[in-house]
């Protein structure tokens, strides 16, 4: 057990009054943070980050928004150090994994989709507005996201995008449009809670509700930049028309009419650009410099919602250099779908590490695994309750709804997972360090119909939120592609 472990579990007795049983790490993410689930005879998520001042902005986000009766996660507990906190335990499906499994399943964005989607606008709407009476003091980096932080965003296009794609531009003429394309953002009414980062991964779903995560980065600012980033989102790839839906939802939320409806429409349409030439520069930096496929791939996606952007909602300012930028081949070329990104500046592409998910059942024998490899992980699944020995479940297979309300209500369940994640992980991590490109993760049941089903689907789900650089392929071996 390393240190900070040892810490937050120091922390978790301080807390619950009774000793942790267990503290599993949480797979990586973005940021520098370090994410555990802590259990005893309650179970929190514990973090250790070690910027002090972006943990105060979170500190003082949470007990603002939670005071607020706001859907965030309750801080629990904050150690002295200021590093280590513990805070609710909101499971671990969120908005994006519910998307991901829908298109897995061939169901796209159905009406379901659509109600959690309209639920999280008009949830925006009150967090935006809930939180503009906000403390800013504490925001980090900036209290506002003023004309230093927009730049920083369309900087972050020019170096980490345009360069690395070898895209010629004038450094000048870039800059003038810029500045024009900042002046005329900053007419908008600034005065909310930008939450910064509000897209479908950091929205938590339990039981029926949405909670709202990763918000330490908020700041005061524009309230269309945050609606830009959960509809424009290059991953979730929402349709145009669905898009157009939800962000009239969110209008009529905000009672918005006539006038200022459309005068908040003109500069949300800025917003959307910046946000996704920010996105650009993220997936050139993680992608082209990192060589991480999975960001390579983003940037076709990306560039349909610019090239949309601009035809169907060209702004009232002049940025003809940029537009120029835009329009040019090399530049284009990118979303041409049947070529590998990758090529662009990146002479050995490694293939992304697929991990097999598969379920199975004992009576037809073990899995075979087809990668040569030579095996993986096999979990027997048959110490958990099972449904199947109730006639009301007969029917069913773990990814039907009453199969998986059944197991969700079982704690074994919940901890067999844990230790399952916890397992794979350290796997994944380290096949990804090496460069391996194949591994096979069975589970096994007695009928291979619902608990081996449900711990695939579940595990499927987890790995392809926590490790996007990895390809995820999910097989039901004796539910005949169900």
């Amino acid at each position: 057990m390393n240190p900070e472990e040892e810490q937050l579990q120091r922390l978790f007795t301080r807390w619950a009054g009774v000793p942790c049983m267990e503290c599993l790490a949480l797979g990586a993410n973005g940021s520098s943070r370090r994410y555990y689930r802590l259990i005893g005879d309650r179970t929190a998520i514990g973090c250790v980050n070690d910027d002090i001042r972006e943990n105060e902005a979170f500190f003082a986000y949470t007990h603002h928004l939670h005071a607020k009766g706001l859907p965030v996660p309750e801080l629990y507990i904050v150690d002295d150090d200021r590093r280590c906190y513990l805070q609710q335990d909101l499971g671990d499906q969120t908005l994006y994994g519910l998307l991901l499994d829908k298109k897995r399943q061939g169901g796209g964005f159905d009406a379901e989709m659509l109600a959690l989607y309209k639920k999280a606008l008009a949830d925006l709407a009150a967090i935006q507005q809930g939180g503009a009476d906000m403390d800013f003091s504490v925001a980090y980096p900036r209290s506002d996201f003023d004309r230093q932080s927009i730049l920083w965003d369309l900087n972050y296009f020019k170096y980490h995008f345009l360069k690395l794609t070898h895209t010629p531009f004038d450094e000048q003429l870039l800059e003038d449009d810029f500045n024009t394309l900042t002046d005329f953002l900053l007419q908008a009414d600034c005065h909310y809670f930008l939450y910064r980062d509000f897209q479908s991964r950091n929205i938590m779903v339990k039981d029926g509700e949405l909670y709202y995560i990763d918000y330490q980065g908020g700041r005061r600012g524009a309230a269309q930049y945050d609606v830009a980033s959960l509809l424009y989102s290059a991953k979730s790839d929402l349709p145009e028309a669905i898009r157009l839906e939800l962000l009239n939802h969110y209008l009529d939320v905000r009672g918005l009419k006539g006038e200022e409806r459309q005068r908040w429409l003109g500069h949300f349409w800025g917003y959307v650009l910046v946000r996704i030439l920010q996105a650009l520069g993220a997936y050139g930096y993680r992608g082209l410099f990192e060589r991480k496929d999975y960001f390579i791939q983003s940037i076709p996606l990306a560039f349909n919602n610019l090239r949309r952007l601009l035809e169907n909602h060209p702004l009232p300012v002049d940025l003809p250099h940029l537009n120029g930028i835009i329009a040019s081949a090399n530049f284009a070329n990118l979303a041409k779908n049947n070529n590998s990104p990758s090529s662009l500046n990146s002479p050995t592409v490694i293939p992304p590490l697929t991990v097999t998910v598969s379920s199975f059942s004992y009576k037809r024998g073990l899995p075979t695994d087809p990668s040569g490899n030579g095996g993986g992980f096999i979990f027997d699944c048959r110490a958990l309750p099972n449904p199947g020995r109730y006639a009301e479940y007969k029917t069913y297979t773990g990814k039907d709804r009453p199969v998986i309300e059944f197991l969700q209500k079982e704690p074994a369940v919940d901890q067999f997972l844990n230790h399952v994640k916890a397992i794979v992980g350290q796997s994944v991590e380290k096949y990804m360090e090496r460069n391996f490109t194949s591994l096979q993760v069975a589970f096994g049941c007695t009928g291979g119909q619902h608990r081996s089903v449900y711990c695939a689907e579940q595990m499927a789900r987890h790995l392809s939120e926590t490790y996007p650089d990895c390809q995820v392929v999910i097989a039901h071996r004796e539910q005949n592609g169900r």
